[in-house]
């Protein structure tokens, strides 16, 4: 037998066992309805039979035979047997209420008509009414029974154990919440006491749990009750509701988990208690998504054949996920690294399944040639550059995969798009392509370069320039959680380093809509909010998750990564910043330089690059040597003396 089979059992014998108990409060209801009417209706020398209040034998077996047919018909078309009675609230209750008052109006219209439709009158109208009322209210008590004992039975023996909890927010998500932490004793939740921002709420209770406090109120009562840990059941809290509600759970020693957003809420088909999450980044720096006309975007890709390298990387496969959504001709996605290109396409064709026109190809930006045949062969309109290294220390030991990659990657799909007759190629830069102090951030300023010099060749080359994003491929911020998950030490790499931060969504949103207003030759900046100290981020995510820094998790400060700044740029001096309409996009414009220069430059730059029989030092050395020729603002700080790891 296999599992779903069982389900299906069990689910048939719960719902032939709760009939079997209505057709019994029916039968309940009935005698106790004959009672009745033996002791207010009769006078009490008359004998009391069956005949004596007006039932016939006949009538009987008409009143029976209408209640089973008419139950059946209004319990299948009601969905009462759709509700899960362990987990019934008062919405629920009313859905019983409101079945079973339909399936008492109707058996009554049913008996007054085959009493006036035959001769012999079943039995008196007035004990039709009184036993269809009798039934609805047992029927409706019986639910009521069955529920409470199915949330208490077996749980009287059960040790009252677990983690002390309280719960941030007393509305219906809390109430699922609590019914189900009852009915999940392994999961370790105890509920101990509650918060609601209402203060009319305090000193009353839900679901069995008391309200002792408003959000204020949260350290205090994390004190008086040894609490360890916070569960804040808001799903309709936005990020900045949500960062402030950190804030005032910070200090307390005791975990903070969330349920999600209304949206994801939604989406997410599991129990409540199976929702419960750690926090994202976007709460506890209390960003809220940007808000995009997504209208200009869908416009502009629909209908285009559109291509992405690196479509599979964090930043490309959200790229994917908003061009399909825009209704594309057709989309390629192109990455070398075939599990993420896997994942990417196998998720987007369950979503659209043959309404997106999709081809996956497995390619480096490394082959000139190939990068050709592929164009040629899908004749893309758009390309978005996002295939590249990206991680400075990497980089830093292995400086020729960066200008392999990297500068050499971007030239051979620059000039395949200009061949192949692309109109627009998008290039993702990053912030450590001003003033480089790195490899990394140097190649990424070549690239610029590169498609400067090729624009105005019949492809409209432009540049989309940010700084971190949360939640990508190596971010800080997951590495923090996974540290002091193990117990730690967080590693940070100096007290006083800054970073900007923005989710993958929002800037790709903007990478999207820089696309639809690039005419050539720009640099766009995108507005990355205000800057974050990681230090103070870091000791605020091991508050978060009730630890004290020093006592519980140490912080360690490792030093300044080979070629890594302690604040970012976006933009070089020069670069003429201009505004517009939207506040989140700036404009800049290249640098001029003199492109035959760097062109030879470049073909001297790969002959390092190619000479693999030169040792790491030299090697860095050599790589550093000729971008300083060709990157102006390359620099080394004076911390940075660094060597080639080994």
């Amino acid at each position: 037998m296999n599992k779903n089979t069982s389900k299906l059992k069990l689910r048939l014998s719960k719902i032939i066992l709760m009939a079997v108990i209505d057709y019994l409060t029916m039968a309940v209801a009935f005698l106790t309805t004959f009672f009745l009417f033996i002791l207010f209706d009769m006078p009490i020398s008359s004998a009391a039979t069956a005949e004596s209040v007006g039932l016939t034998k006949t009538g009987i077996f008409v009143s029976a035979l209408v209640m089973v047919v008419l139950y059946i018909v209004v319990a299948t078309f009601g969905g009462l047997f759709k509700i899960i009675h362990r987990y019934a609230q008062a919405a629920d209750f009313m859905k019983f209420f409101q079945i079973f008052l339909v399936f008492g109006i109707s058996y009554i219209a049913i008996m007054a008509i085959l009493d006036a439709a035959f001769p012999q009158k079943f039995f008196r109208f007035k004990y039709t009414v009184i036993f269809a009322i009798l039934t609805i209210f047992m029927l409706v008590v019986s639910r009521l029974i069955y529920a409470w004992f199915m949330n208490t039975n077996g749980r009287k023996t059960e040790p009252r154990s677990g983690k002390r909890t309280l719960i941030v927010g007393c509305g219906d998500a809390c109430v699922m919440l609590l019914n189900e932490i009852k009915h999940h004793p392994e999961r370790g939740i105890l509920p101990v006491v509650a918060v609601d921002k209402n203060e009319a709420l305090i000193g009353r209770s839900i679901a069995g749990l008391r309200i002792e406090g408003t959000d204020d109120d949260i350290k205090y009562l994390c004190g008086k009750y040894d609490i360890e840990l916070i569960i804040i059941a808001i799903p309709s809290a936005n990020n900045v509701h949500r960062s402030k509600l950190l804030e005032k759970c910070e200090g307390v020693n005791a975990e903070v988990k969330m349920l999600p957003r209304v949206t994801d809420f939604a989406q997410n088909k599991s129990n409540v208690v199976d929702k419960i999450r750690d926090f994202t980044m976007e709460e506890v720096l209390g960003r809220e998504p940007i808000n995009i006309d997504h209208e200009e975007i869908n416009n502009y890709f629909c209908g285009k054949t559109v291509l992405v390298t690196g479509g599979g990387g964090s930043i490309g496969s959200e790229l994917c996920r908003q061009i399909a959504y825009a209704k594309p001709k057709k989309l390629i996605i192109v990455d070398i690294y075939e599990n993420n290109a896997y994942d990417i396409q196998q998720e987007l064709l369950y979503q659209y399944h043959k309404s997106l026109d999709l081809v996956t190809i497995i390619a480096s930006v490394r082959d000139g040639e190939r990068m050709k045949n592929i164009m040629a062969t899908y004749k893309p309109e758009i390309v978005i550059h996002a295939a590249a290294h990206k991680h400075v220390p990497l980089m830093e030991s292995s400086p020729q995969e960066a200008v392999k990659n990297n500068v050499f990657g971007t030239y051979n799909t620059a000039v395949a798009a200009i061949e192949n007759g692309v109109e627009k190629f998008i290039l993702i830069s990053t912030d450590k392509a001003v003033n480089p102090t790195n490899i990394m951030g140097a190649s990424k300023r070549m690239c610029e370069m590169v498609i400067q010099s090729l624009n105005g060749r019949g492809t409209k080359f432009s540049a989309v320039r940010f700084g971190n994003v949360l939640g990508s491929n190596g971010s800080v911020i997951p590495l923090f959680q996974k540290q002091i998950k193990a117990g730690g030490p967080v590693t940070v790499t100096h007290p006083d380093i800054i970073r900007f931060f923005m989710t993958i969504p929002e800037a790709v949103q903007l990478v999207l809509l820089a696309a639809t207003k690039a005419t050539g030759g720009e640099i766009f900046v995108l507005n990355m909010g205000m800057p974050v100290r990681i230090d103070d981020l870091a000791r605020r995510i091991i508050r978060l998750y009730g630890k004290k820094v020093g006592t519980d998790i140490e912080i360690k400060y490792t030093g300044l990564r080979p070629g890594e700044k302690l604040y970012e740029e976006l933009m070089l001096s020069d670069e003429n910043l201009e505004k517009t309409e939207n506040d989140k996009i700036f404009i800049g414009h290249f640098v001029d330089f003199d492109s035959e220069k760097l062109h030879d430059k470049l073909k001297e730059l790969d002959e390092i690059a190619e000479n693999n029989s030169l040792s790491p030092e030299v090697m860095l050395c050599s790589i550093e040597n000729k971008i300083s020729e060709i990157v102006p603002t390359f620099h080394r700080t004076e911390n940075q003396q660094i060597k080639a790891a080994q």
